[in-house]
């Protein structure tokens, strides 16, 4: 479910039209819908309610701080995979001990922060607003993807005083999304461990005195429409869990990762409740015996609660192809050109035949014509869509790129210099500019030499 529809022809993010946002901000510009972020984390946690699971955001997929306070005040922590992803979660005001950090490079600076050392980390002065004070302490757990990583933080926890939360990521076998760069719990991955050096892992560390290994971490891949997938991964943790009690070591949390599936397409991922019918069963009785679960969700949250504007500059037609030249391409959304990945675009203003019911690559709607929707960068893999059916669109007028909420922004780049876009969040009638558009001086603000 998102809050981007069309009304009259016309496509309005909640209560907004988005000609007004881009009359108002400018294109290229993401506009994300608080609603939509508000309503995947209740589905979640409706679904799930029975483990009464800790939901972890995944900050990789959408990283705006605004977006993170309003997914923190509906009751998620966050999951982050680097030092610049930490420092935004706690800037965003979430508390440590509500943020797990996976991620296979932690340098020790970055292991420090996630201790709780914050020398260095006050943010500048944010536009005559003050300075925020970050929350104190060390977060909740590191999702340990090798055994010198682990020794790693044991030492700098040793050096600081402090203990160390852990929980091992294994890899159980399973082969799950969308996309080969995507799946990520098999032997040849180079996230976690596989289940037996995981296991010996978790058995040689856990009588240590500055790092506290008592959970399992798994995340089998990304976009997953197929729950029994997850079945199986679970299934084969339970069975490890289970080995290590034997052999006295006691695992007192599970954290399941993420991967569940966005609609890119119209129906096209199954419900958080259709995943809970079959991963609750599996994990009830154990939980109702102390054991704590996390779930790390993202793109499922994120993905539809975001659109990218984007202006066509002109319109060249070939001798066999019709292309619509837009100020946002490969430089602004990536997952195209990267992951060949499928964007529903539709004009933000079209005849009342042309509003589609259904976001479809095939769209059965009269007069349309085939068009590559492609940007501005010098690159042939430059392109949003490649022989997309598409009503009429003149330059000028107004593209809205669907389901770029998750891997939109915090993917977009600067090449070719072109500066990075706009951010605006929208709350019923509300619109607030979340992230300004960039200028040409922010592109070389931190360029040394004699310039």
């Amino acid at each position: 479910m998102d809050h981007f529809t069309f009304r009259d022809g016309k496509l309005f993010a909640e209560e907004v039209p988005v000609l007004e946002i881009a009359a108002r901000f400018g294109t290229p510009t993401y506009v994300y819908c608080a609603a939509t972020l508000r309503d995947h984390v209740g589905k979640l946690k409706e679904a799930f309610g029975k483990l009464s699971p800790r939901l972890c955001f995944a900050v990789k997929c959408c990283s705006n701080l605004s977006v993170l306070k309003v997914l923190s005040r509906a009751g998620c922590g966050m999951d982050v995979v680097s030092g610049g992803e930490l420092y935004r979660a706690l800037l965003a005001g979430v508390s440590p001990s509500d943020i797990v950090y996976a991620g296979v490079g932690k340098t020790v600076p970055e292991i420090r922060i996630a201790l709780g050392e914050r020398e260095g980390l006050e943010p500048v002065d944010r536009g005559g607003r003050g300075f925020q004070r970050l929350p104190e302490g060390p977060i909740s757990c590191f999702n340990i993807e090798s055994e010198q990583e682990l020794a790693a933080i044991a030492e700098q926890a040793r050096l600081m005083g402090v203990l160390a939360n852990a929980a091992v990521r294994v890899n159980p076998g399973v082969r799950a999304g969308g996309h080969e760069y995507i799946t990520t719990a098999h032997d040849e991955s180079k996230f976690g461990l596989p289940v037996v050096q995981a296991e010996a892992l978790v058995k040689r560390f856990a009588d240590d005195k500055h790092v506290r290994v008592r959970g399992l971490h798994m995340h089998i891949g990304s976009s997953i429409t197929q729950p029994e997938l997850y079945v199986t991964a679970v299934e084969r943790m339970i069975a490890m869990i289970d080995r290590l009690a034997e052999a006295g070591v006691v695992i007192e949390s599970l954290d399941l990762g993420g991967g569940f599936a966005a609609d890119y397409q119209t129906g096209e991922a199954p419900p958080p409740r259709r995943f809970a019918e079959r991963i609750v069963p599996l994990l009830a009785s154990r939980v109702a015996a102390g054991l704590k679960i996390t779930i790390e969700p993202g793109r499922m949250v994120a993905a539809n609660a975001g659109i990218l504007l984007s202006r066509v500059l002109y319109t060249k037609q070939t001798g066999t192809r019709k292309f619509l030249i837009g100020d946002a391409g490969m430089q602004t959304l990536l997952r195209p050109a990267l992951y060949e990945a499928f964007h529903f675009i539709w004009p933000a203003s079209v005849a009342p035949q042309h509003e589609p019911k259904v976001r479809r690559e095939h769209t059965d709607l009269p007069g349309l014509e085939a068009c590559d929707v492609v940007g501005p960068v010098c690159e042939t893999g430059d392109f949003l869509a490649q022989q997309r059916m598409l009503p009429p669109v003149a330059p000028g007028e107004l593209l809205a790129i669907f389901a770029a909420g998750a891997y939109g922004m915090s993917m977009a780049s600067r090449y070719n210099s072109h500066p990075l876009p706009a951010e605006v969040l929208v709350d019923g009638a509300t619109v607030e500019l979340v992230r300004r558009r960039e200028v040409f001086a922010d592109l070389v603000a931190h360029e040394l030499g004699e310039f």
